[in-house]
């Protein structure tokens, strides 16, 4: 079943239009938007529309969320599922957001066996058919300059992607064209080769902690996808070509057209 069968989409679309001044003033502050032709920004404004509409947002510690920042947040969610539609992001509704970098207690089994508490600091969050928890002050940051292989938004909304094939292990569900074994090799490949520099302590071009495990090294190519399109394709090809048939987008085009 759809989550916005198309009379619904259409009625939604005119029923709760973002206002023009508001869509205007934000989208031309986000590096990550520029370069887009007329037919993806008219796409992706409707995108936005339909999951602003869907989509909850709770501001926490005192945060209040203005419509600027659900705009934010939003259009630049909606960007990696341009060709992919609304579904993507289906089965669940709430977005969290924390003013900043939010602490979250783990358990965590050392070498011989014995369970620690351990507390981090975060800036994002997904969890399965919860919500996606965010850390305004680090979306701000990554959103209005471009900081080249950092996203919070795209790394959070990416995990929510991989998820939907059940869990998240670096692999969501794909087109009928694209043969798993395709992207196994070229994305399992480009992970065990950076999980070996990261460990014998060589210089990568991609941030290490996308060696955590296979759903953060899928989180963070998404990143670079998005964000630093030439570097991705520069050092893991392979990894931009299946991205590419994926999201069905070249970034690296869009990239050359704002230029």
């Amino acid at each position: 079943m759809h989550l916005f069968p198309r009379y619904h989409r259409l009625r939604i679309l005119r029923r709760h239009p973002i206002p023009d001044d508001l869509w205007l003033s934000v989208t031309r502050r986000l590096p990550l938007l520029q370069g887009q032709q007329v037919t993806e920004r008219t796409r992706l404004r409707e995108l936005t529309t339909l999951f602003l509409h869907d989509k909850t947002f709770s501001g926490v510690q005192g945060l209040e969320v203005s419509d600027e920042m659900r705009l934010v947040i939003a259009a630049q969610a909606c960007l990696p599922i341009l060709e992919l539609g609304p579904d993507a992001y289906a089965g669940w509704v709430e977005i969290v957001v924390y003013p900043g970098a939010f602490r979250v207690e783990r358990e965590m089994m050392d070498e011989f066996g014995v369970v620690h508490q351990q507390a981090e600091g975060l800036s994002g969050e997904s969890w399965g058919t919860g919500p996606v928890i965010l850390a305004w002050e680090e979306v701000e940051r990554e959103s209005l300059h471009l900081h080249k292989g950092h996203h919070v938004v795209v790394h959070e909304f990416a995990h929510k992607l991989d998820l939907l094939n059940g869990r998240a292990n670096g692999l969501p569900p794909l087109h009928p064209d694209m043969p798993i074994e395709a992207w196994s090799q070229a994305l399992g490949t480009a992970y065990e080769q950076l999980v070996e520099k990261v460990e014998h302590g060589r210089h990568t071009p991609i941030n290490p902690y996308a060696a955590t495990d296979p759903a953060e090294f899928f989180a963070v190519s998404c990143e670079y996808f998005f964000t630093a399109p030439e570097i991705l394709h520069r050092h893991v090809p392979a990894v931009y070509q299946q991205l590419k048939r994926y999201f069905r987008q070249d970034p690296l085009r869009r990239l050359g057209r704002h230029h």
